[in-house]
């Protein structure tokens, strides 16, 4: 059968009659509507308070989560005693290569070099950010920096 506008029909159960109550006592939905007797449920707008009380509770269960996160993430920092313990003379480093070998966990938020410990190896940085005693001491073991 061709697909046509007059053939297309809704999925079975989408549409509902609408309810139509308060229309006399025979059409099953008389009298009191289907709203039952008294009481706040069976006024008009009866229903809005009752959902604002228990909207109260779950607000109180939700944890108060104080300050902020900053948009810009800190860098991973990396000292160069552990450069040191983890690359072999002459290696590459860049963010890849460090969280390959497990030193950092997240190499898109950027790393920082940072001058604690001692280095002896010549090692070739790439995409790494560095404090200025760690570039002088990565130079004098004949180290490389590129931005």
């Amino acid at each position: 059968m061709a697909l046509s506008p007059q053939t297309i029909k809704p999925a079975s159960g989408s549409k509902r009659r609408t309810k139509r109550v308060g229309r006399g006592s025979g059409s099953g939905r008389g009298t009191y509507s289907g709203r039952g007797m008294k009481g706040q449920r069976s006024r008009s707008g009866g229903r809005r308070g009752i959902a604002r009380r228990g909207f109260k509770s779950a607000l109180q269960k939700v944890p108060k989560l104080r300050g902020f996160s900053s948009m810009y993430p800190k860098k991973e920092l990396v000292t160069l005693a552990t450069l040191e313990r983890v690359f072999a003379d002459g290696d590459a480093v860049t963010p890849a290569i460090l969280s390959e070998r497990g030193t950092i966990d997240k190499p898109a938020r950027g790393v920082k070099i940072v001058a604690t410990g001692t280095l002896t190896k010549k090692l070739n940085f790439t995409d790494c950010l560095a404090s200025k005693k760690a570039v002088e001491l990565i130079e004098k073991a004949g180290g490389t920096m590129t931005f």
